[in-house]
């Protein structure tokens, strides 16, 4: 990697979305977000950081917390700046659920699971993101975690 490739690396930092462009949350339950003070994908991945974390919010949100985990999950991911709030859900149905794991499976795996999904949801090969796509998330996921 050249000199300048690495300092592009080196400049990537978290992305951070609306708490409505998260994908799969229903109108009410951005409105439940936001009452809550938690406006931006950054807010609702700060507030879900542990596991008493998410418990707590889902007791304050009178919801269950499976439903929490899954949207700390998406904005985790989304943090990543190839990923956002474009393939965050992609990656989850895959079963990435965080940047860190993000950055420790195995690129061709990734891929294989990512082309698995899409075939079997969408009978198209060509929707499913490619081998490079997947390569820069899993660069970026290993930048965001050296970051945090």
């Amino acid at each position: 990697m050249s000199s300048k490739q690495k300092a592009s690396v080196n400049r990537i930092s978290s992305c951070h979305w609306p708490i409505e462009q998260l994908p799969g949350l229903s109108q009410q339950e951005q409105s439940q977000l936001q009452n809550c003070g938690l406006t931006t994908t950054a807010a609702l991945v700060k507030q879900g950081k542990t596991p008493a974390d998410r418990l707590a919010l889902a007791n304050k949100l009178q919801i269950h917390l499976q439903y929490v985990n899954k949207w700390v999950a998406l904005a985790d991911l989304a943090r990543i700046p190839s990923v956002g709030t474009q393939y965050c859900g992609l990656l989850l149905h895959a079963g990435i659920a965080s940047v860190a794991q993000l950055a420790t499976t195995p690129i061709h795996r990734l891929h294989q699971q990512l082309l698995r999904l899409v075939v079997a949801t969408m009978q198209r090969r060509d929707l499913c993101p490619s081998i490079e796509q997947v390569q820069q998330w899993s660069q970026q996921a290993k930048t965001i975690s050296e970051i945090a």
